[in-house]
């Protein structure tokens, strides 16, 4: 392609849909956003794009040029992140992602890192998405559940997150606390909202729990342990994590089948860098102490 800069403009436009949205992405101006698709399509011979009052769609010679410069864009942020991470000193990006329940272990840790090394700039991905280290998104990830598999990475077990079922003081006080298991049916309980949850405990709530006893449900597993807090119900927290939330009673001790099994994962080409060896040294020196912690 003669000008990567209209390829880029196009690709831009056809992901966000608008020429504005475009143009700040790209920090142009919008008329330079149209001059580009202008003379793009001229230049092909073809309508990339559908104008309409909200904008642009695009046309199926839209789409296939969406793909080729989504793959052109891969590779450049894979580069880009390659490149990032080399080097000898500590410092640039270090971008970390995981879970968002992890939240509460990794953010002190990455914090009282960035002090040993404060020209360093931290992200913290969580979410839904899996970030992929393959084209640069991140350097480190902390995964749950069964072992990674994607090709070109180096997966190391890292610590075992250990799940009791709790409840608030003001819940007890109400409800009292259950028998056993077959006492639940008079209980509430909170869990996932996500019937297809993957962690092993809320899998053995949904078996165990009549389903109309789980009567707070949320996606998001802070908002769980805070309904948990608030009286709203039974339900599972962390055992590192509720040792540190005052007001909650353990209703059930954590059990192997609950457990969650978590890895480090790093690419093979940045895992040797120093600022990745540094973090993954910091970051197994604190879990030590969070192992001693459960014992």
């Amino acid at each position: 392609m003669e000008n990567w800069d209209e390829v880029r403009t196009a690709y831009h436009v056809a992901r966000i849909g608008t020429v504005s949205g475009a143009a700040e992405v790209l920090g142009v101006h919008h008329a330079t956003v149209i001059r580009h698709i202008d003379a793009l399509e001229e230049r092909l011979g073809v309508r990339l794009f559908q104008r309409h009052a909200r904008g642009y769609t695009p046309t199926e010679a839209g789409d296939d040029l969406l793909r080729v410069a989504q793959a052109t864009d891969d590779q450049f942020h894979q580069l880009a992140g390659r490149i990032k991470g080399r080097g000898n000193e500590v410092s640039g990006e270090l971008v970390v992602t995981s879970i968002g329940g992890l939240s509460h272990l990794l953010a002190p840790v990455l914090a009282d890192f960035q002090q040993d090394y404060p020209d360093l700039v931290v992200r913290y991905l969580t979410g839904d998405r899996l970030f992929r280290l393959e084209y640069g998104e991140a350097h480190v990830a902390v995964r749950a559940g069964s072992a990674p598999e994607q090709p070109d990475n180096v997966v190391r077990p890292f610590f075992r997150q250990d799940f009791a079922l709790y409840a608030s003081e003001g819940y007890v006080a109400r409800h009292g606390m259950p028998a056993g298991c077959e006492d639940f049916g008079r209980h509430r309980f909170v869990g996932a909202d996500d019937p297809e949850a993957r962690a092993p405990f809320q899998r053995w709530l949904k078996q165990a729990v009549p389903a109309d006893n789980i009567v707070f449900r949320s996606g998001d597993v802070h908002a769980q342990r805070n309904a948990i807090l608030a009286g709203a119900g039974i339900g599972f927290a962390s055992v590192l994590q509720a040792a540190e939330v005052p007001g909650l009673v353990q209703v059930l001790p954590p059990r192997s089948e609950w457990a969650a099994p978590l890895w480090l994962v790093t690419h093979m080409d940045l895992h040797r860098t120093t600022k990745v060896q540094a973090f993954l040294s910091f970051l197994k020196a604190r879990a030590r102490g969070w192992q001693a912690e459960k014992g």
